[in-house]
Formats: structure tokens, sequence, C-alpha cells
């Protein structure tokens, strides 16, 4: 494959948490919980952020809180990693180009774009192709990243549609829903020779996909165990370790379905009982906490905690609560 250029840069191999948004019980946006929280994270062994997406609740936040929550976590990352962040939220392509470029100006790496924002459920994969090529072309030489996301509607890029896109060197990141782990051996094997890389966000496939060349895993998960998904990341090759990385695997599969219940309230509820500081205002209408489900999320930690002592992996979180914020 010729080679290309752009000022564009590949994110690194590994975890890249879709990060919370912690807020006050007030319901106001928690700039020093998020500070804290960025710490659990690089703490954790991310190689990367994601400050403004869906776990963010970013659709409940206004646009001047999109723009200063993503700045609050470039600005406490200061440089250890990358930070990638949403920029469009519908409206005319040129309007979300324009705030591509503001929030581009915060200083993260690479701006990530809604797929189902820029065509709707019942367009074509072509009109998504040209808007999207509208947009790269609205939106300089800034690096860019696609995210299927299940809100308003999940629009999957498939391998054919990001042949037509990746060519332009812009696309550094893609994160992946696609539940299909065929299709992401395709959509991996077409960013071969660009700086592209695929993030799986679903677990289910998550060894079977760093094994066929995914540069990471972006998941939900991350949010209530970031020990477990960094240690996936770094051993899922390991040959001394391949019992464990079936075991963890495993527990993956197993927890897909509490995961997902009142998320991202159990999630920040799990955060708590592990001793991280964050209340469990959502502003997101998710469902509600119960009990029953609590209890499932309790024994979740507790298996959380076995596997942890079992594999020989330290817990982050005190070793991050007891660090000063940068």
């Amino acid at each position: 494959m010729s080679s290309v250029t752009s000022s564009a840069t590949s994110l690194p191999q590994g975890y890249i948490p879709v990060m919370l948004t912690p807020f006050l019980d007030s319901g106001e946006v928690d700039f020093e919980g998020l500070k804290a929280l960025t710490e659990l994270y690089l703490e954790a062994g991310a190689a990367g952020l994601f400050a403004n997406c869906l776990s963010s609740e970013m659709y409940e936040l206004s646009e001047e809180e999109r723009l200063a929550v993503t700045r609050t976590v470039v600005e406490q990352a200061a440089g250890r990693v990358p930070v990638v962040a949403t920029g469009t939220f519908g409206g005319p392509v040129a309007e979300q180009a324009q705030f591509v470029k503001r929030i581009y100006n915060t200083g993260v790496q690479a701006v990530i774009v809604i797929s189902g924002l820029l065509a709707d459920e019942d367009e074509t994969d072509e009109t998504f192709i040209q808007r999207s090529k509208e947009l790269i072309s609205l939106t300089g030489d800034i690096p860019l990243g696609f995210y299927e996301c299940p809100v308003p509607y999940k629009r999957l890029i498939n391998s054919d549609v990001l042949a037509q896109l990746i060519p332009s060197n812009r696309v550094v990141y893609h994160k992946d829903t696609c539940l299909d782990l065929d299709e992401v051996i395709r959509r991996i094997k077409v960013g071969e020779g660009y700086r592209f890389g695929l993030y799986d966000a679903y677990m289910v496939n998550a060894v079977a996909s760093l094994r066929a060349g995914a540069a990471g895993l972006s998941c939900i998960q991350g949010n209530i165990y970031p020990e477990l998904i960094v240690w996936i990341c770094e051993n899922y090759n390991n040959a001394d370790r391949q019992e464990d990385v079936r075991t963890l695997q495993q527990f993956f599969i197993d927890s897909m379905d509490i995961v997902h219940s009142a998320y991202p309230t159990i999630a920040k509820y799990c955060l708590q009982k592990r001793g991280f500081p964050i209340s469990m205002y959502t502003r997101r209408d998710v469902g509600e906490l119960t009990p029953d489900l609590q209890r499932r999320a309790d024994l979740l930690l507790e298996e959380m905690d076995r596997l942890q002592a079992e594999l020989g992996i330290a817990s982050v979180f005190r070793k991050a609560l007891e660090a000063p914020l940068k």
C-alpha cells in the first residue's frame, strides 16, 4: 500500500476508557471529581482517554459543559496520554464541522464523529460517505474518529464504507460496536497501512479482536474494573498466561448483562463501593438501580476481587486516591 502523510498520528495500543462524568448531588458537573477520575484511569494503565462520550452523558451536557469537561480532562492528563472527545451533535454538516474545531481547540488528539448523526436511519451508505467526506474536507487536518454510538440509533460503518474514508488518513480511531468478529477482522484489514486503530467495545470478543489486530478496547466495563481491561490488553497473547486469559474472557462474557443494567448509574455505584468518592447522580434516564441490581453488582465486585487476587493484579483505587491531583 502506498504511503500516506497527514498531521494525523496513531493513537497508542491498549485500553481507551469511555469516561464517566461525575456530577454533584445538585446536578452540576463535579470538575474536581472529574480530575480525580482521570487520575484513576491513568493509574489503572489507560493508554488514552475518551471524554465527552455516551458514558459521559454527552447528550445531557450543554455545549459549554462539553467543552469544559473535555478541556478539564486534557489539562489533567497533561500530555501523559492522548485524549479524544466527541465533536458532532447533529445539524448541518457545516455546523458539525464548526464544533469539531471547537472541541479540537481544547487540546484533544482526535475528534470523534457520531455515525448516527451524519445520516438518518433510512438514508443510504452513499449519503453517509458523502457527508463524512464533506466533514473531513471542512475540518482541515484535524484527526478524526468514528463512534458507532447506539444513540440516536446505531449506524454501523461496514468495512466497504470504511475503505472509502480511511484513505484520507484522517481517521485514527474507530470505536467498534458491530458485535461481529468477522466484520471486525475485515475492518482491521482495510485499515492496514494507515494510522487507523480499531478499539472494540464488545467484550465478548475482546481477546479474539485483540488477536485479530485491534488496537485496543474501549468498553464500558472499564468503568467498573479498569485493571482487568488493562490486564487483558497487555496479556492476551502472553503464552504463559493463556489459562488466565481464558478465565478472564469468560468473566467478561458472564458479566455482560449486569454491567449494562441501569448504566452508567451502576458503574458509579460500583466505583463508590470500590472506594471512589463519586455521586450516583445521573442526568440520563437509565432506569432505577433496584435493590436486586445492587445485590448483583455486589456479587460482581466480589468476583472481580477474587479474579484480581488470583491474577496478581493490584487494585489501583487506594493508590490513585492517595495521589495528589497534578
